[in-house]
């Protein structure tokens, strides 16, 4: 099915993050070489999926077919459709699909707000009684995880970068410049120190996710001194106590040195 009649709508378009301009040139030689292979799935005249295959057959001249989904009854089936769509493709990052699981929680958990506020207007015991085991399943922070194919932790920083990231230190995240762990770690930072990290680089933004870690470090605690009575055989035992305490001190403080530069060696070697 061939359409002219076709709705572009702006916000739909950047609701997912768009391609870099390799990925976009990338598909514009696959258009040139092979055609459009895959219809553009419309909701009436409105575009959803096919917006960078959509531009680039209108500038070419290139053919194209498309295809109604008849499932969606408002914008909010679109975004969640768009968002387990990508979810599925290999190409999105961890970060992107972060990003997008929160977006689809969001939905989910204003629509269960909803349907219980008009449950509780109607009927307000069984309302009560359906609420937690209706949300609980979906809402998980593990379910979300899940679809994300990302751990809760990754997760939780992602959820992190959003709310307390510079813009700068999310495109910095989005490009691959940053690991999602360094970069929750230097989100924690003032904003314009944030700025200023992204701005010296990879190994200044590696510097300042460093320097967050070790000040989280909990302080070492003061030694408590002998007892002024104390005899001989008592000190000696203070002593070797106090010895055994710095040396694990130290033991625990270089393990946490190793698994920095554990992490800062993978982000190096993955060109973040």
């Amino acid at each position: 099915m061939t359409i002219t009649a076709i709705t572009v709508n702006e916000d739909l378009r950047a609701y997912i993050d768009p391609l870099t301009e390799d990925e976009y040139a990338a598909l514009e030689r696959s258009l040139l070489a092979e055609g459009c292979r895959d219809a553009l799935v419309l909701w009436g005249d409105l575009l959803v999926d096919g917006h960078n295959r959509y531009s680039i057959c209108q500038k070419h001249g290139i053919p194209f077919n498309t295809v109604q989904n008849q499932t969606f009854q408002s914008i909010d089936d679109v975004h969640l459709w768009m968002i387990d769509n990508h979810l599925g493709r290999r190409s999105v990052s961890d970060f992107q699909r972060g990003v997008l699981a929160l977006r689809k929680k969001e939905i989910v958990a204003a629509r269960l707000a909803q349907a219980q506020d008009t449950r509780a207007a109607v009927e307000p015991a069984a309302a009560e009684a359906a609420a937690p085991t209706d949300a609980m399943p979906q809402l998980t922070r593990e379910s979300i995880a899940r679809a994300a194919r990302v751990s809760s932790a990754t997760l939780g920083q992602i959820e992190k970068i959003q709310k307390t990231a510079a813009p700068e230190l999310v495109n910095a995240v989005k490009t691959g410049m940053i690991s999602i762990n360094a970069a929750a770690a230097v989100a924690s930072l003032p904003e314009e120190k944030q700025v200023a990290a992204v701005a010296g680089g990879k190994k200044e933004l590696r510097q300042a996710a460093r320097q967050v870690r070790e000040a989280r470090l909990p302080p070492k605690p003061e030694p408590a001194p002998p007892p002024d009575d104390a005899t001989p055989d008592q000190l000696e035992i203070h002593r070797l106590t106090q010895l055994v305490a710095e040396l694990t001190e130290e033991r625990d403080q270089l393990k946490k040195k190793v698994q920095h530069l554990t992490i800062a060696l993978a982000e190096a070697r993955d060109g973040k």
